[in-house]
């Protein structure tokens, strides 16, 4: 039997399986019923890996194996397969969201955060800076400065940017600004998005600004996070944004923002 590796490739992206794991169930499918040897065989997967991997088939749902001797598996229909696989991945991962939540306040939490002051104190403030790569990555550390921001958030950003970060940003800006936080936004206001900057009422400062295709954020004077490229041009997965440390350049984009906030 002969399977396309594109084929094996998607199997295990979808059904979260090792390769061996694919090869002997792609080989179970095309023979319905089979022994563990002559699957070793159809998938040139080695004998002696072939009971343990066919053993984790079966407890993920895949096969069953059939009375009798010699023992054989019986390959379950794949829709069944596939409601089967999300059924145990949304508990397994509500099994892990509940740990991670019992974390919240524990002893273990006070340890990871103690171990984390004492070693980001030995740290040069110019050593703290990072590549930030995939629009994801990007808009999860911006949600985060934004928690820890004590004073001010500034943001410039595109019309679309302007979008996302509402759409992403809003609960954590609702946050700040609960605890005092000034918030300035500055990006091309038009009438594709005036609902949208209408709903910031009280929440935010805007301000129009159409003459800078510029993205970037400032907090507190000290963090600033910059992107690299066009959003009109780069696809979400290859955005690039750099994040620093560095009230001088923090404060030097500042006075950039309150340049472009003032003007005419």
């Amino acid at each position: 039997m002969i399977v396309k590796e594109e084929l094996l490739s998607q199997l295990r992206r979808y059904f979260d399986l090792n390769l061996y794991e694919v090869k002997l169930w792609a080989a179970l499918l095309s023979r319905g019923v089979s022994t563990a040897g002559e699957l070793s065989d159809i998938a040139d997967v080695p004998r002696s890996r072939s009971y343990d991997v066919l053993e984790s088939l079966e407890k993920k749902g895949f096969v069953v194996m059939k009375l009798g001797k010699p023992i054989k598996y019986i390959a379950i229909p794949p829709a069944e397969v596939v409601d089967r696989v999300k059924k145990n991945m949304h508990t397994e991962s509500q099994d892990k969201i509940k740990r991670l939540d019992s974390i919240k306040g524990s002893d273990l939490l006070q340890e990871l955060e103690t171990l984390h002051n004492n070693g980001i104190s030995l740290v040069d403030p110019a050593d703290i800076s990072s590549c930030l790569r995939g629009r994801n990555n990007l808009y999860n550390h911006l949600d985060l400065l934004i928690k820890d921001a004590q004073k001010t958030v500034n943001i410039m950003t595109t019309e679309k940017g302007f979008l996302r970060k509402v759409e992403g940003l809003r609960a954590s800006l609702e946050k700040a600004k609960k605890k005092g936080v000034k918030i300035r936004i500055a990006a091309p206001l038009t009438k594709e998005n005036k609902q949208v900057a209408d709903s910031l009422k009280g929440l935010a400062e805007l301000k129009h600004s159409s003459k800078f295709n510029s993205r970037f954020m400032t907090v507190d004077g000290k963090d600033l996070v910059f992107m690299m490229l066009d959003d009109k041009e780069v696809h979400p997965s290859y955005d690039i944004g750099i994040w620093v440390k560095t009230p001088y350049f923090a404060s030097a984009m500042d006075n950039m923002f309150d340049h472009v906030w003032n003007a005419k």
